[in-house]
């Protein structure tokens, strides 16, 4: 395996954000996107075995906005 998405939300409740991994059972989060990429990273390497993570790690942001027209 070469690449693992990860859709990034921000927390609407606390603030921060929150990054699942597509289809992975891999969830993380962090206050900041620095502290999440750093999470991301980490929470890869201990989900594969030595040797097994694959070489890129693409972070997809995702934003949910409501803009009304009245």
């Amino acid at each position: 395996m070469s690449e693992i998405v990860f859709e990034i939300t921000e927390d609407a409740s606390d603030g921060g954000f929150v990054a699942r991994a597509l289809g992975y059972s891999i969830v993380t989060e962090a206050d900041t996107w620095e502290d999440l990429r750093a999470n991301v990273r980490e929470a890869v390497l201990c989900h594969f075995d030595e040797g097994k993570a694959p070489a890129v790690i693409r972070l997809h942001r995702v934003l949910d906005e409501l803009v009304s027209v009245a």
